[in-house]
């Protein structure tokens, strides 16, 4: 039959089942198997023939038949999976029935009505329609869906290459078969790689299409904290029920990180082969990110040697089904499987950056965000893995790609969310001392990124980057303020040489912080004040050695800590400070900071076309619920201050600029005005003001400043690199206030941040899928859809 028929026909079927007002009976095979049995309809095909209007339609008007077509549609789903799907003819109805559930699945979440539909039991159906009830047939539908999905998964001949010689009838081989000796492809634990088959790749890339489609439901929950974490169908799914979750988790984790865009390594090949491997690999990333969302705050979590807390008390007061999923990726250990999925995602994300050597010669990938995930994933749930990555300076071809989007999607309103997850990767990394030390490497690698030239190490490009994001950035990214600079407290004190470029630009940085009318415009902005006040100090009390371009610049800018040691407290010069402001709407002034001029073959950062669609976001928590302090003791091993200093840091020692109950405390001393409006009063400027840890730099310039003065007059000297040999060899040993102790704010998971993965993550999907666009138009309640 021609696929024109075929279509025609598939479009009768619809016709009919919307204009039949009674309901069709499910013994009815001659209507139901209008809608699979004998057409060839691509998914493409299946989205256009049933518009969204009609499902409603069905949906509102005659819901019992939209009932027997689900699960019909399941039903033949089921019989495929037990029959193995040898002839073709199956191998289609399995195919169609997966289109036609992708299309319907999204229209049955968005009512709430509807929402228990798969989790109830049909009555009176049993398996395969030949009526033996037993319990066993009384599964909900979603579950007796979801283990045919697993099945149909590791089907040999349909979706997995079959290791039998012969094909005589081997029905029963479906139940014996060990799906973990047909894993898609080599990496962790499984060492032999299958022969590509394209037909087999199409075909487990619809499956796991209909496979995300199912998780969807979370996407028409409204964020709410209470909603807790668990989505039904991933809980289902990633339990003991299914038999194949651990060669599923491994074959979805090794196609991702095996896949090499490049074309086996031969530039501009991927023009003469089109590349089938990556669709499947962009759906795989995102079933494995969407099965890996997990609230690891609330939840009994896999410790770090891979036991899962909580088994001795199961008896007892069970913590919920474990999602095995969460639990393998916990428990990898082995160092050649984390080199793999190491080498695999750092190889992915650089591919962008490849474009700008060679143009062209690479396929440019699309799912970076899906990437970062999955690596944060892989990181906050797997803390051997995390160690791993810094043990070696491999963490850095992480970090340059992530530093890459950061720059690139700093004026596009529609990647807020990569910002926050690249940032939120950033942080966690920076709360381990080994960050700080592979940051001393020096960058050669020669990107282009629109940033000023410089010759340094990878701390050098980082806070480059940084600050090119805050002056230069849109409005919308000033809550991450907060998190950058905490990112740069965390490493100084392991800095040993920042680059002149580097140093002015964090002399820039507090100059643009530290003028009144920026410090009196909102309650919080003082605290990038202390974050840069506590960079400087770290780098001076632990590396000082290294660092005579920082002390020179500091030296040249004194005046601006003087001015924030005089910083008016009384009400007229914090009212004339904010008239100022009125006149400069501007957030930070760019002059001051000599913009050098940009890396050789670089675009400049762009905004969003008009009309790109992007997803909202929730909030992120602060940065004080974001993170936890800890102190560094002499022999590196860390001491939380949490629990403690909780009542003690209301009064706050002079080198604490906290965002803790002390500042609260400061927020009730600012007045809100009647407006509503947040407005400064001088009881509130000087309970900050007096915790300025400006001591160790204000002996600094007590020492140097007179010296270096000295130097100018004695030679007439205007010559920075007489003055800067003079300070590299200077030393201010005894000089300096005793070194305080290093603190370091290492993230801690909260409920807050994993609702914002979850609602950054199925945007990211939601946007994604566009050829079908399985959710386009639905009423989703997770995030809105707006327009730049």
């Amino acid at each position: 039959m021609g696929s024109a028929d075929s279509k025609l026909n598939f479009r009768k079927a619809v016709i009919q089942l919307t204009t039949k007002t009674q309901p069709v009976e499910a013994t009815d095979d001659a209507f139901w198997d209008q809608f699979w049995a004998d057409t060839a309809t691509s998914v493409q095909d299946v989205f256009a023939l049933v518009p969204a209007a009609e499902i409603r339609a069905v949906r509102e008007e005659s819901p019992s038949n939209l009932a027997t077509l689900c699960y019909k549609a399941v039903e033949k789903l089921v019989q495929g999976a037990e029959s193995g799907c040898h002839s073709e003819k199956e191998k289609q109805v399995v195919l169609n029935c997966s289109r036609l559930l992708t299309r319907v699945l999204p229209y049955i979440f968005e009512d709430p009505d509807w929402r228990g539909f798969f989790w109830s039991t049909v009555p009176g159906a049993g398996r395969g329609g030949q009526g033996e009830e037993e319990d066993e047939n009384a599964r909900p539908l979603a579950e007796s869906l979801l283990l045919a999905i697993a099945d149909l998964l590791f089907c040999p001949d349909f979706t997995v290459q079959s290791h039998r010689r012969s094909t005589v009838d081997s029905a029963e081989d479906v139940h014996s078969l060990d799906s973990c000796e047909y894993i898609w492809e080599a990496g962790v634990g499984f060492a032999h790689s299958p022969q590509p088959n394209y037909v087999h790749d199409m075909n487990r890339m619809e499956l796991l299409k209909l496979l995300l489609t199912c998780f969807s439901e979370a996407m028409y929950l409204p964020p709410s904290p209470e909603s807790g974490s668990t989505n039904p169908w991933v809980q289902f799914f990633c339990s003991t029920e299914n038999r194949h979750a651990l060669p599923l988790f491994t074959s979805l984790l090794n196609t991702v990180c095996a896949y090499d865009p490049v074309g086996y390594g031969i530039p501009y090949n991927h023009l003469l082969f089109s590349d089938y491997r990556e669709p499947l690999v962009e759906e795989a990333a995102q079933v494995l990110i969407v099965t890996l969302d997990h609230d690891s705050a609330t939840s009994t979590s896999p410790t770090v040697d891979g036991t899962t807390t909580g088994t001795a008390m199961d008896d007892a007061d069970p913590p919920g089904p474990e999602n095995l999923f969460v639990n393998y990726l916990s428990r990898i250990h082995r160092e050649e499987d984390f080199q793999f999925i190491l080498k695999g995602i750092a190889r992915l994300l650089s591919n962008p950056l490849l474009q700008t050597y060679l143009p062209n010669s690479t396929k440019k990938i699309q799912f970076h965000q899906e990437l970062l995930v999955l690596f944060w994933k892989l990181c906050d749930f797997n803390k051997k893995f995390l160690f791993f990555v810094l043990k070696s300076s491999d963490v850095l071809d992480i970090l340059v790609p992530i530093l890459y989007f950061l720059n690139d999607a700093r004026a596009d309103q529609s990647r807020v969310g990569l910002m926050h997850i690249g940032v939120f990767i950033l942080l966690l990394l920076s709360g381990e001392r080994n960050f700080g030390v592979r940051l001393n490497k020096p960058y050669s690698v020669r990107v282009p990124m629109d940033i000023p030239v410089f010759t340094g190490t990878h701390a050098d490009l980082l806070i480059v980057v940084f600050h090119k994001i805050i002056t230069s950035g849109h409005q919308r990214l000033q809550p991450l303020f907060d998190c950058l600079l905490t990112i740069v407290v965390n490493v100084s004190p392991y800095l040993k040489s920042l680059s002149m470029v580097t140093a002015n630009k964090l002399l820039h940085l507090l100059e643009a912080f530290s003028t009144t009318w920026f410090l009196f415009s909102s309650a919080q902005n003082h605290h990038l004040v202390f974050f840069l006040l506590e960079v400087f100090n770290n780098i001076i009390q632990y590396q000082f050695d290294g660092n005579s371009n920082l002390v020179y610049a500091i030296i040249r800018k004194r005046g601006v800590f003087h001015q924030l040691a005089n910083l008016p407290t009384d009400p007229p010069s914090i009212h004339k400070a904010l008239q100022r402001r009125r006149r400069t709407p501007e957030p930070l002034s760019r002059s001051g900071s000599q913009e050098g001029a940009s890396m050789e073959g670089s675009r400049p950062a762009a905004p969003a076309e008009p009309g790109t669609l992007k997803t909202s976001l929730v909030a992120t928590p602060g940065i004080d619920k974001l993170t936890e302090k800890s102190q560094v003791s002499e022999d590196g091993t860390l001491r939380s201050l949490e629990p403690e200093s909780q009542q003690s840091s209301a009064e706050g020692s002079p080198s604490e600029g906290e965002p803790s109950q002390g500042w609260r405390e400061q927020r009730r001393l600012s007045s809100a005005s009647a407006s509503g409006q947040w407005s400064p009063t001088s009881d509130w400027v000087l309970s900050w003001k007096s915790k300025l840890p400006l001591q160790t730099i204000m002996r600094l310039l007590q020492v140097l400043v007179p010296q270096v003065e000295k130097i100018c007059i004695d030679k007439g000297l205007t010559d920075e690199s007489e003055i800067l040999r003079f300070l590299q060899h200077g030393t201010l040993v005894g000089l300096l206030p005793v070194p305080h102790p290093i603190l370091i704010r290492k993230y801690q998971a909260n409920s807050g941040t994993a609702m914002w993965f979850r609602t950054y993550m199925w945007g990211v999907i939601y946007l994604r899928n566009v050829d079908p666009p399985i959710w386009y138009d639905t009423d989703v309640k997770l995030f809105e859809i707006q327009r730049v």
